[in-house]
């Protein structure tokens, strides 16, 4: 979607450009773009969007630094989700392909040791569900102490809508940092899930950020939101202050009501990088689900030089990713260190 077809304007309400007042506000100040000036941004024609990137980067360099976090996720129990999120293949709502299975604690600590090989300092534990029940937060807990006693990792979970308690048990296991993806704007959200709202989930991070675990809340891109919704996901993210944000391309999976959605094109997800990273010049903004298909090899490249300064490793949930290796080298062709463990905690 191009500025003609949005009609917005590309400079902001002062008549300025929205790039040399990002200048000046977001990499000389730390100061975030406004909803109107991240829709400036988002309409910038394609042909400014190296100059986008390139701001995005020194941003990035700036007030975040060079080195790259590196994530590997896993998923402890798979499919049969009683809720409705469109986009989703773990829905037992919907006839797709996924089938309800568990990861059972052996298998989880090698994922564990796996992940640590890569070098990564984070490594998530995810479960498709509305919220844990008692059995999944006993799995977790053994899984955690597991994972602990044999792998230098921090561990982070992902494990829906939770209770005031389930958030205090989390922080006394240990969990280092908690995922919970408001997915898009709110005024979007109806459209996307109906078995919950946005508000449910702003909740729950809400009480993860009091309880002292790091906060990690993003969304997924393509969903059949406009320009102006995509504005407004960005500075929702900035009022939360997530310590990272995973930044999603939709995968249109079969069998969800999505599937027939196109995938986002390359320029327009990278102009979206640009513009969450000057909406948000100090958080971890992590490369997560969908970028292969939408960016392939040489976007992935133009992404992790336009703000992107994280990144998921070998494969999500339910879709392949790249080999680790891969991205591993594209992190040491562009020179840029992989963040240490010690530096995490």
């Amino acid at each position: 979607m191009t500025a003609v077809e949005t009609g917005a304007s590309t400079e902001d309400t002062q008549g300025e450009d929205v790039l040399a007042v990002a200048r000046e506000q977001v990499l000389e100040r730390g100061e975030g773009l406004t909803q109107e000036q991240v829709l400036a941004v988002l309409s910038l024609p394609t042909e400014r969007l190296g100059e986008a990137l390139a701001l995005a980067h020194e941003v990035r360099m700036r007030w975040c630094g060079p080195e790259v976090e590196v994530e590997g996720i896993v998923s402890l129990k798979t499919g049969g989700c009683p809720e409705d999120c469109h986009f989703c293949s773990q829905s037992g709502l919907f006839d797709s392909p996924v089938r309800a299975a568990w990861l059972d604690k052996d298998r989880l600590v090698e994922a564990a040791k796996q992940t640590a090989k890569t070098g990564a300092t984070e490594f998530c534990i995810v479960a498709a569900v509305r919220g844990p029940d008692a059995k999944l937060m006993e799995q977790v807990r053994a899984g955690i102490a597991a994972i602990r006693a044999e792998v230098d990792i921090n561990v982070a979970c992902s494990l829906g809508m939770l209770t005031q308690e389930q958030v205090d048990e989390l922080a006394a296991m240990g969990v280092h940092r908690y995922n919970h993806n408001l997915e898009t704007a709110r005024s979007h959200f109806p459209e996307v899930v109906t078995t919950h709202s946005w508000e449910e989930r702003w909740e729950t991070l809400q009480m993860v950020r009091a309880a002292g675990m790091e906060v990690c809340c993003g969304g997924i891109v393509g969903m059949g939101e406009t320009l102006e919704q995509r504005a407004e996901f960005a500075v929702q993210l900035a009022e939360l202050e997530p310590d990272e944000v995973p930044l999603n391309f939709l995968i249109p999976n079969p069998g969800t009501p999505f599937a027939h959605l196109e995938v986002p094109q390359g320029a327009d997800a990278l102009m979206t990088v640009a513009a969450f990273r000057l909406a948000l010049p100090r958080t971890v903004l992590r490369f997560a689900g969908g970028r292969e298909l939408t960016l392939g090899d040489l976007g992935a490249e133009q992404g992790m030089l336009g703000g992107v300064n994280a990144i998921i490793v070998g494969n999500y949930l339910t879709n392949l990713g790249r080999p680790a290796e891969q991205d591993l080298d594209m992190l040491e062709e562009l020179k840029m260190p992989i963040k240490a463990l010690n530096d995490t905690l």
